[in-house]
C-alpha cells in the first residue's frame, strides 16, 4: 500500500539556476558520491505529468475512495490568457490547488553574485496572494479570514523594494511579495514566485492516508473554482509554509507523548523527539539518551539502502546523563572470570544471547556462533527457554549495563591508577593584564574542592591535582603536603621537554590544600610585572603527557592560553588567514591543521589517556584549526572567549569551567562497535583518534560526547531477525577502577523502502549530514560539499515520492511524515559558519563551529540548527509553565514584545521597541527600554513574579545546556541586533544562506530534475 506523505508545493517550481544567498553554491546535480553513501549514478525515474495535462487533471479531485491529497498547501501558476494569469479559488476554502504549465519566463541570472539592487514590477506583474493561515491547532480546512489581511488585490504601491534591515521580512505578517518574472534578489539568486506548503496546525495524517476534507469542499472543489482574469494577483502571507513547522512538530510530539514512560521492550521502536519530555524504561534495548538511529527500520539489501540513500546511521553518547527519576546503570561482576564472551565475534552477553540445550549452551544473537555456557554461569530454563535468574541478570535484562573488567583489559595487565587533572595558565602579558590569571587562581582554590567523585564514596576524590605556569618557558611546581611553601622549577629547554619532579607535582587536594591555595595566592604576584609576550604552546602539551606518563595515570589538562604560539619551539605557528582564499578551491586548507608536532603530540596523548581542554582568550587570529586538533582528537573540549574582559566575560567562562570540571567523564577508552550480520559499521565521526577501522579510542569520554557510526551492508538482512548492534565502551574512572559500558540495540528490517522512511529519525540525520559535511569540508570546496548536501536530500524525497507516496502533480512536493522538517534543518546547516564562504566571518569562529559541532549528540545540534524562540511578554507568570517555542522568524517578533533565543551556545534576551514600561521596570527595574543597560550579562535579582520567572526560566535553561551562555540583551534596531537576526534560521542568512521558503523551493526544483 503506497504511503502518502507531507505535501507542500513551492511557489515557483520552473528550474532556476543558482541557489538564492549561498555563493555560486548550487548547480546542476554533482557527480561525486554522496555523503554516507554508495556513490552509484543518480536514478531514472518516470516523471510525472506535467504542462496543460496535469493542469487540467489537477482541477479534478482523484478518484480513489472518497481520498484527497493529505494535509498541506497546493500552490504553483496556471495561464490566463488575458493577462498571462490564472487563479484557482474555492470561494469557501483555503486555496488548495493551482497547478503551473512550463511558462516561458525570462533566463534567470547564473550563481550567486554580490547583492544587487531591489526590484520592482508593474503592477500587471504583482506577486500571487492568499489569506494567511487559521489559528495554529486548526484540524480542518476552513473558510479563509476575513479583515486586513484577507486575499485582495495588491496595491501597485505594494512593498515590492526589497527585504527590511538584514534582508529578512517585515514583522507585520506578511511575506515580502515578489514579481511575476523572478528577479534577481540578493546574491543573484532569481527570488521565487510565492506560494506555500502545509498549513500551520494542520492534523498529523497517519501513514498511508490522506486528507479527507468537508462534503462542501469537495463540491465547491469539483464546480466552484474559478479564473480571475486581473491586472492584480494575490500576496501569499508565508506563514502559509510554515505548515512544515519544526515548533510544530515538536509540540505535537511533547503532546503525544511527553511526561510518559518511553519502554525499551520493542524492536525498531522509533523513540520521542529529543526535545519532548519522557522517562525511560530499560527493557532490552538501550536508552535514546545513549543511542539514537537515523533510522529504525533498515533496509534488508546494499540495493535498497543505495536506492533511498538515507544514510544508516547511529548517534552514540556512552556518558549521557541519567535523569534522577530513571535507574543508573546496574554494575555486574563475574569476579576472575571476566564478562562472559561470544568465543567467535566477541560481544558480550546480552539480551540478544539465546540459551539452549537445558542452558548448557547458548546461541550468540551477533554472529549465530553456539557457545559453551561456563559451570558458574549455568541456571536452567523454565518451559518457555528461559533462564530461570532471568531478573536477577541485569546483562540479560537491560539494553545498558555495566561490567567491573579484570586485570586482562589493564594496560600491561597493571590495575589502573586514579587520573590526574594539570592546570595550565599561561601568565604573558596580556593574560596578567587583563586579570585572567588572577580570576582562575581565584576560582581554583573552591572549585578544585568539587572534583568528580565515585559515586559510592562522595566525600573525597581520588582524581589528583598539578599545576603549571608558561610563556616562553615552562613553571612546575612543587606543591607536596609536607612542605611549607610550594617550590617552582623552571624548564627554559622546550625542545626537549622534560619533567623535573616525581614526587608534588601530582598531589590529593585535601591533603595538599594549604600548599596549593599558598601557590593560588601567589602566582598573580609573582608574573605581575611580566613583559613576555610571546608564548609556547605544544611543549605545554608535551610536558602534561610527560608528566601523566611519570606517574603512570590518565588524565586531564585544562589549559587556559590566550595568543598564537610564536615564540622558537616545537608547534610555533605563523598566521595563515587569508581572506583572499574564501570562495576559492583553497578555502579549505584555512580549516585544515597544520601536520608534524600537533599530529604526533595526538597520537602520544591518547596513548596515554591524555585529554586536552583548551581554554582560548584570543584577541585576534590564533590559528584555531590547528590549535584545536589536540583537544578534538583526544575527547576535549574547545572554549573560546574572545576579546576576553573580566567584567564582562568572567561569569561566562567560570560556568564553563565549573560544568567542564564537575562533569561525569571516564579516561583512557576504547570502544567498538559489533554488529549482526549482513552490516558492519565503516564509519566514525567524533572526538575521537583511530589507529585501525574497528577501534574507536578516546583519551576520556565525558557525558556531552557523542560518536556518530556509519553503518553499510556486506550482506542481506533478515526481516525475522532485524538488526543488532551492540556498543562496547572500556575505560578507566575517576577511581581509577577498569569497566565495560554495554548498550545494545536492536532494528527492524524491511524490504520495504516505506517502513524506512517511516522510521526515520529526522534530528539524528541531521547530526549525521553535519558531521559528514564538516569533514568532507577538509577535502573538498564548500561549493562542493554544500551541492552534495541538497544533491543526496534530493535523492531521499525522490525516492520517497517514486517508491512510497501515492501519484501526484509534478508540482507537489511530497515529503515523509518523519521527514518533514528536515529541509529546515538542512538549510539551517548549510547556512552555519563553516559553511558560509563569507569574509565577514572569523575563520578561527568557523573552525570553532566545526570542531565543537564535531562531538555533539543529537539534541544539541538539534538546537543548534533551530534555536528555540520563546515569546515571554505575553505569558502567565503565575504559572509553572514555560510558553512554547515559535517559529525561529522574524515574523513572529512583535514591536511590543520580549523573547528569548536560545540555541545551546548562545542566550539572547530581544526587546521590542514598544516592549511595555511595566515589564521593564518588573524585569530591569528601570523605567524604560531607553534605560537598559546595553552591556548588561545578568539580570537583577528582584522581588516580584516577573523576575522571579524570568529569572527561572533561564537559570533552568543555563542548567540544561553542557556549555555556559552568557546573557546578551538585544534591543531592536540596536546594532547589537545584528548578532541575534544571524540565529532567526527560517529567515534569509545575513552572511549568505537562503531563507526556508526559497530553499524549498530550490529543493523541489531538484527533486524534478531527479525525477526526470
Amino acid at each position: 500500500m503506497s504511503q502518502q506523505g507531507y505535501v507542500a508545493t513551492p511557489p515557483y517550481s520552473q528550474a532556476q539556476p543558482g541557489m538564492g544567498g549561498y555563493p555560486a553554491g548550487f548547480g546542476s546535480s554533482p557527480a561525486q558520491p554522496l555523503y554516507a553513501h554508495y556513490g552509484g549514478q543518480p536514478q531514472s525515474f518516470t516523471a510525472p505529468p506535467t504542462g496543460k495535462a496535469a493542469f487540467l487533471w489537477s482541477l479534478i479531485p482523484p478518484v480513489k475512495s472518497n481520498r484527497f491529497y493529505p494535509t498541506g498547501l497546493i500552490l504553483s501558476f496556471g495561464k490566463c490568457v488575458k493577462k498571462n494569469k490564472v487563479i484557482v479559488r474555492l470561494h469557501s476554502c483555503s486555496v488548495l490547488k493551482v497547478v503551473h504549465p512550463p511558462l516561458a519566463y525570462p533566463a534567470g541570472p547564473g550563481p550567486m553574485q554580490s547583492p544587487q539592487a531591489p526590484h520592482t514590477s508593474p503592477p500587471a506583474q504583482q506577486p500571487f496572494q492568499t489569506a494567511p493561515p487559521p489559528t495554529m491547532g486548526h484540524s480542518t480546512l476552513g473558510p479563509p479570514p476575513t479583515g486586513p489581511h484577507s486575499p485582495q488585490m495588491a496595491h501597485p504601491q505594494s512593498p515590492l523594494a526589497g527585504p527590511s534591515m538584514g534582508g529578512h521580512q517585515s514583522m507585520g505578517g506578511m511575506g515580502r511579495p515578489f514579481p511575476g518574472p523572478p528577479p534577481p534578489g540578493a546574491g543573484g539568486f532569481q527570488q521565487p514566485g510565492p506560494g506555500a506548503a502545509g498549513q500551520p496546525g494542520y492534523p498529523q495524517q497517519p501513514q498511508g492516508t490522506e486528507a479527507q476534507l468537508p462534503d462542501h469542499c469537495k463540491a465547491l472543489w469539483i464546480c466552484r473554482a474559478s479564473f480571475l482574469e486581473s491586472d492584480e494577483a494575490y500576496s501569499l502571507n508565508k506563514t502559509w509554509l510554515s505548515g512544515i513547522i519544526c515548533t510544530q512538530v515538536t509540540e505535537d510530539d511533547q503532546a503525544k507523548r511527553g511526561g510518559q514512560v518511553y519502554t525499551t521492550n520493542l524492536r525498531g521502536q522509533v523513540p520521542p523527539l529529543v526535545t519532548t519530555d519522557y522517562t525511560v524504561q530499560d527493557q532490552g534495548n538501550a536508552s535514546p539518551r545513549f543511542m539514537r538511529c537515523t533510522t529504525y527500520s533498515f533496509p534488508c539489501t546494499a540495493d535498497l539502502a543505495k536506492q533511498c540513500q538515507v544514510p544508516l546511521g547511529a548517534i552514540i553518547k556512552p556518558f549521557a546523563k541519567v535523569p534522577k527519576n530513571e535507574t543508573p546503570l546496574y554494575v555486574v561482576n563475574h569476579g576472575e572470570t571476566g564478562p562472559i564472551r561470544c568465543n567467535r565475534c566477541k560481544a558480550y552477553m546480552c539480551p540478544y544471547m539465546q540459551f539452549i540445550d537445558g542452558g548448557r549452551r547458548y546461541q550468540c544473537g551477533f554472529c549465530n556462533c553456539v557457545n559453551e555456557v561456563p559451570a558458574f554461569y549455568f541456571q536452567h530454563l523454565d518451559h518457555m527457554g528461559r533462564r530461570v535468574d532471568l531478573y536477577e541478570r541485569p546483562e540479560l535484562l537491560l539494553g545498558s549495563y555495566e561490567f567491573e573488567a579484570t586485570l586482562d583489559y589493564c594496560k600491561n595487565n597493571k590495575p589502573a591508577s586514579p587520573p590526574a587533572y594539570i592546570f595550565m595558565i599561561d601568565v604573558s602579558y596580556a593574560n596578567i593584564k587583563s586579570g585572567l590569571v588572577r580570576l582562575v587562581c581565584e576560582e581554583l582554590k573552591t572549585l578544585l574542592d568539587n572534583l568528580p567523585r565515585y559515586t559510592h564514596n562522595k566525600h573525597t576524590s581520588t582524581v589528583k591535582v598539578g599545576f603549571v605556569t608558561y610563556n616562553k618557558i615552562l613553571h612546575f611546581y612543587n606543591v607536596k603536603s609536607a612542605l611549607a611553601q610550594p617550590q617552582m622549577m623552571v624548564v627554559s629547554d622546550t625542545a626537549e621537554m622534560f619533567v623535573p619532579l616525581l614526587d608534588g607535582f601530582l598531589v590529593n587536594f585535601q591533603e595538599s590544600r594549604a600548599v596549593i591555595t599558598n601557590l593560588l595566592d601567589q602566582i598573580p604576584d609573582m608574573f605581575a610585572d611580566t613583559n613576555e609576550s610571546e608564548t609556547v604552546f605544544a611543549p605545554v602539551i608535551q610536558a602534561g603527557v610527560e608528566a601523566l606518563k611519570t606517574a603512570e595515570c590518565s588524565g586531564k589538562l585544562f589549559i587556559f592560553h590566550s595568543s598564537i604560539p610564536t615564540a622558537e619551539a616545537p608547534g610555533k605557528l605563523k598566521n595563515r588567514d587569508d581572506k583572499k582564499l574564501i570562495n576559492t578551491e583553497k578555502e579549505k586548507t584555512l580549516f585544515q591543521p597544520q601536520k608534524g608536532v600537533y599530529e604526533q603530540l595526538s597520537k602520544d596523548c591518547v596513548s596515554q589517556g591524555c585529554s586536552v581542554d583548551l581554554f582560548l582568550f584570543p584577541s585576534q587570529y590564533v590559528d584555531l584549526a590547528t590549535m584545536g586538533d589536540v583537544p578534538t582528537h583526544t575527547g576535549g573540549s574547545i572554549f573560546k572567549y574572545s576579546n576576553f574582559q573580566v567584567y564582562t566575560n568572567s561569569m561566562h567562562f567560570l560556568s564553563d569551567l565549573r560544568k567542564d570540571v564537575e562533569k561525569a567523564i571516564g579516561f583512557d577508552a576504547i570502544m567498538r562497535v559489533r554488529t549482526s550480520t549482513g552490516f558492519r559499521a565503516t564509519n566514525f565521526f567524533g572526538a575521537i583518534h583511530m589507529n585501525n577501522t574497528t577501534d574507536v579510542e578516546m583519551a576520556a569520554v565525558d557525558c556531552d560526547k557523542a560518536v556518530t557510526v556509519e553503518f553499510k551492508h556486506d550482506d542481506k538482512l533478515s526481516e525475522e531477525t532485524g538488526a543488532l548492534m551492540q556498543c562496547a565502551l572500556l575505560y578507566t574512572t575517576v577511581s581509577g577502577q577498569r569497566r565495560l559500558r554495554i548498550h545494545n540495540l536492536s532494528l527492524n528490517c524491511s524490504a520495504q523502502l516505506s517502513e524506512l522512511y517511516k522510521s526515520c529519525e529526522t534530528d539524528a540525520l541531521i547530526n549525521f549530514f553535519a558531521k559528514s559535511a564538516y569533514r568532507a569540508m577538509l577535502n573538498q570546496p564548500l561549493k562542493t560539499v554544500r551541492e552534495i548536501l541538497v544533491n543526496q536530500t534530493a535523492h531521499m524525497l525522490a525516492c520517497y515520492r517514486k517508491n512510497c507516496a501515492s501519484p501526484s502533480a509534478a508540482s507537489q512536493l511530497i515529503l515523509p511524515d518523519a521527514m518533514k522538517v528536515f529541509p529546515v534543518y538542512l538549510n539551517s546547516l548549510m547556512k552555519t559558519g563553516p559553511l558560509v564562504g563569507s569574509a565577514e566571518l572569523s575563520t578561527d569562529d568557523r573552525a570553532h563551529q566545526r570542531l565543537s559541532t564535531t562531538a555533539m549528540g543529537v539534541e544539541d545540534t538539534q538546537l543548534l540548527l533551530y534555536p528555540r524562540l520563546v515569546p515571554l511578554h505575553n505569558m502567565d507568570f503565575a504559572s509553572d509553565v514555560v510558553p512554547a517555542p515559535v517559529r525561529c522568524s522574524e515574523e513572529r517578533l512583535t514591536d511590543a514584545g520580549m523573547f528569548l533565543l536560545e540555541n545551546g551556545r548562545s542566550l539572547f534576551l530581544w526587546l521590542g521597541q514598544a516592549c511595555p514600561p511595566e515589564l521593564v521596570q518588573r524585569v530591569f527595574n528601570v523605567p524604560s527600554l531607553a534605560h537598559v543597560p546595553a552591556d548588561l550579562s545578568s539580570l537583577p535579582v528582584l522581588d516580584n513574579p516577573q523576575s522571579k520567572k524570568l529569572r527561572s526560566i533561564i537559570d533552568s535553561l543555563l542548567d540544561q545546556r553542557p556549555s555556559a551562555m552568557k546573557l546578551l540583551i538585544v534591543k531592536q534596531k540596536d546594532r547589537s541586533e545584528m548578532l541575534f537576526r544571524q540565529h532567526l534560521v527560517e529567515d534569509k542568512g545575513l552572511h549568505g544562506g537562503a531563507s526556508y521558503m526559497d530553499f524549498l523551493c530550490y529543493v523541489h526544483r531538484e527533486i524534478r530534475q531527479v525525477l526526470t
